[in-house]
Parts: structure tokens; sequence; C-alpha cells
């Protein structure tokens, strides 16, 4: 009885540590996915990179609540990610809570979305003369 408390209690810090870093996503593998033309089983021999090169107009994206792209509307991130995987990988799409769209959408989370704005350049100073 004494090794079993701790033995559950090891096996819930385990879950609960796992369990927060899968929900994160994960930007580099969500990168690799990215650039790969299979995601969702695509056939077109594109990849998101296609249409993004390095994320391009991906930036805000992670701010957003909704999308509109070809004139429809998707609830979210999720939602866009698989519209284009169907429409231009031609692929099926992914399972919204599974670890690939976790990965993908925390690496273009990364693009940008979320950083602070850049600090504009100080004025410079003028020359004084004579001094």
């Amino acid at each position: 009885m004494k090794f079993f408390r701790p033995l559950m209690m090891s096996i819930a810090a385990t879950t609960l540590v796992f369990g927060i870093s899968y929900a994160a996503g994960d930007a580099a593998k969500g990168k690799v996915l990215f650039n790969d033309p299979k995601l969702g089983g695509g056939t077109a021999g594109k990849s998101c990179n296609s249409c993004h090169p390095n994320g391009k107009g991906l930036e805000k994206a992670a701010d957003k609540k909704g999308f509109e792209i070809m004139g429809k509307k998707q609830g979210g991130l999720e939602d866009a990610v698989n519209f284009c995987i169907e429409m231009a990988l031609k692929g099926k799409a992914i399972d919204p809570k599974g670890a690939d769209m976790a990965d993908i959408t925390a690496y273009i989370k990364s693009l940008g979305g979320n950083a602070p704005a850049e600090q504009p350049m100080p004025a410079k100073k003028k020359k004084t003369e004579g001094c």
C-alpha cells in the first residue's frame, strides 16, 4: 500500500507533463509538416510552403479568430489548415485535436502573430555646429 500511492502520483505527474507538452505542439515538427507535400495524404505535389513561402502571409494568423479563404469562412486556424490541405494539397483533413495539427499550428503561431511589435528606430539627433 505504501508503494501504490507514490506510484500513482508518479504516473499522474508524468501524464500531466506529457499531456501539456503534447497539447502545446512542437513548432519544429510543424515546420517539417508545413514543408511536406504529403501532409494529409496530399496528391497535388504542393506543400503549405508552396503558397506561403517561409510562412509569408501567415504572420498574424495566431491572432485571428476566423478566416476567409477563397470566399469560404473558416472557424479557426485548424479549420483553415484543413481547408488548405483539402483544396490546395488535394489531401484529407487531419484530426483537429491530433499531434500533427498541434505541431503545424504551433509553427504557424511562431511566425509572428504573438510577437511584440517592433520598436521604432529612435530619431537621429541633429548635429549642432560650432560646439
